[in-house]
């Protein structure tokens, strides 16, 4: 197969090969991530470090031979520190936050999930780049689901009460006095129940077209013991009952759908005459090479295997993708009906949009 655009430069493809020897080593490595959340390895060694890989396998119920392999790996990887001198294993703070501490504002123990549910996909995802046919969120491995709970978990805990409804006009109000939420696309209800804890006197309503989700989400709210103010249905967006909502929320989600204009238009019809709908989106610039950095990095990748596939196999199909971005984000709301939008505020990792009538 003949090269194009010339004569390959030795320095360049040394850098480059660099590059992709470290993307390769971080590919292999996300199953060995999968396996130390799975097993509790990461938690084990934060909690009772240094160690050798003797004493990580008695305390996990492991065996050594794989532990000592597995630690290897991570200590190549950066991820644990390695004691010559001692022959143990530790980790420091910041690996600890990342790995094992779930309540870390930085935890990223179930991107493991995620990765290894894409790649079980990966037949169905290349068909479907074949045929052009979408491949639905309810037909993905179901590691995607408990993957994506964990993962989006860790901003929902930090920054939808503390940041992103304070953010909101009256909002906050609202809810302490006792309000009627709707949480679009909840899947396992995690940020439904994080609202609901912390505004007792409202009411809250999680609507997802994922049956076993829904499943999920009423056992856990059962078992937090909001089940009298928290009800789950399986429902889309464009079937969402109509109860006055003050507020409405798309969590992450609304990039997901086939029709996230009929969607919206519909849920503005259920909401209160002064309601307010809240769109969490991955965070994006609107230029397509504004967004060629790390974060962006991420999100292409979730969006080609996850996002995408689950419009395309919808009605209409629109297809936004992950990285849709707020000027386009701002047109569906407009002929969704919604007369104001604003970005109400932004992590490195999200878009927080005001949505009203």
């Amino acid at each position: 197969m003949a090269l194009q655009n010339g004569t390959v430069d030795p320095d360049k493809l040394n850098a480059f090969m660099g590059k992709m020897l470290n993307d390769v080593g971080a590919a292999m490595n996300a199953s060995l991530l999968l396996i130390g959340d799975k097993l509790g390895l990461y938690k084990a060694l934060a909690e009772a470090g240094p160690l050798t890989s003797q004493e990580l396998a008695e305390k996990t119920g492991t065996s050594e031979r794989y532990i000592r392999e597995w630690l290897a790996a991570q200590a190549a990887s950066d991820y644990v520190v390695y004691d010559p001198g001692t022959a143990r294993f530790s980790m420091q703070p910041e690996q600890a936050a990342v790995f094992a501490d779930e309540d870390s504002p930085v935890f990223l123990g179930a991107v493991g999930d995620l990765v290894a549910a894409t790649l079980r996909d990966e037949p169905a995802i290349s068909d479907a780049f074949r045929t052009g046919r979408g491949v639905g969120w309810d037909k993905r491995d179901k590691c995607l689901f408990c993957g994506t709970a964990r993962f989006f978990r860790t901003a929902y805990r930090h920054h939808l009460v503390q940041d992103w409804l304070p953010a909101l006009e009256g909002v906050v109000e609202k809810l302490e006095r006792g309000a009627s939420v709707a949480d679009i696309g909840c899947g396992h209800g995690v940020s439904t129940m994080i609202m609901a804890r912390a505004f007792p006197n409202s009411r809250f309503y999680g609507f997802d077209y994922h049956p076993g989700s829904i499943d999920d989400a009423t056992a856990a709210a059962e078992t937090a013991g909001m089940a009298d103010r928290i009800t789950f249905e399986v429902s889309t967006a464009k079937t969402v009952p109509a109860r006055g909502y003050d507020l409405v929320c798309f969590f992450d989600c609304l990039h997901d759908m086939g029709d996230p204009v009929g969607a919206l238009r519909h849920v503005r019809s259920t909401m209160a005459p002064e309601g307010t709908c809240m769109l969490v989106e991955p965070f994006a610039n609107d230029r397509l090479e504004d967004n060629f950095n790390p974060v962006g990095r991420v999100y292409y990748a979730a969006s080609t295997v996850i996002c995408t596939p689950a419009s395309l196999d919808q009605e209409v199909g629109l297809a936004l993708g992950a990285q849709a971005g707020e000027a386009r984000l701002r047109k569906v709301a407009a002929e969704a009906g919604f007369t104001r939008f604003r970005r109400a505020t932004e992590t490195p990792f999200n878009l927080i949009l005001e949505a009203r009538p």
